[in-house]
């Protein structure tokens, strides 16, 4: 009986530990990671103002630096932002989702919603709006003076230099794809 009651009383405390570093809070501030209101594990669902923040959240972030930890959704608005996994739209001069992105990276430049750098290293499901487009798997548009998807399920790219690492080859399968390089346009579907 003593057994049974210790393993209970220690579930409790390996769930009660859960549930507190699981919390949310509806608004993040911090001048770093280590100088906010909310540690980095705290979920954030609400609003992020930072210098430099980095939480999963579901919010709107805005900050220089906006990072988001894990699977994260909501706006990023500021001069970088980064996430491991996100859905929603990030926009700044620099953005970058290490795994997967389903929505809209850009940003402003001269006034118009083109970030200078996107990068997607799992597969970019939306739109890159910017001036370089990197995404490792695409599936939707790419606009900007150079544009590479590694693999393209189905989308289109439209700048000076598109790159599409895994066409057939040149005009080929015309017209569902053009080639694995192109001026202008490039597309696979």
């Amino acid at each position: 009986m003593l057994f049974s009651k210790s393993v209970f009383a220690g579930g409790c405390a390996i769930l009660a530990a859960g549930l507190v570093s699981a919390q949310n809070e509806a608004f993040q501030a911090s001048l770093t990671p280590e100088h906010a209101l909310h540690g980095r594990d705290t979920r954030i669902e609400g609003v992020a103002l930072s210098v430099w923040g980095e939480n999963p959240q579901s919010a709107l972030a805005i900050g220089f630096v906006n990072g988001s930890t894990g699977l994260s959704r909501g706006l990023s608005f500021g001069l970088v932002n980064y996430a491991e996994s996100y859905s929603g739209a990030q926009w700044s001069l620099v953005n970058f989702a290490h795994a997967d992105m389903n929505g809209w990276q850009g940003g402003p430049v001269f006034g118009l919603i083109v970030s200078a750098l996107n990068y997607c290293g799992g597969n970019m499901n939306g739109l890159q709006t910017g001036l370089v487009n990197l995404s490792g798997g695409m599936s939707g548009v790419q606009v900007g003076v150079v544009n590479y998807a590694q693999r393209m399920e189905a989308g289109l790219q439209v700048g000076l230099v598109n790159l599409i690492g895994n066409t057939g080859g040149w005009f080929t399968n015309w017209p569902n794809e053009v080639a694995p390089c192109m001026v202008l346009a490039n597309w696979k579907f």
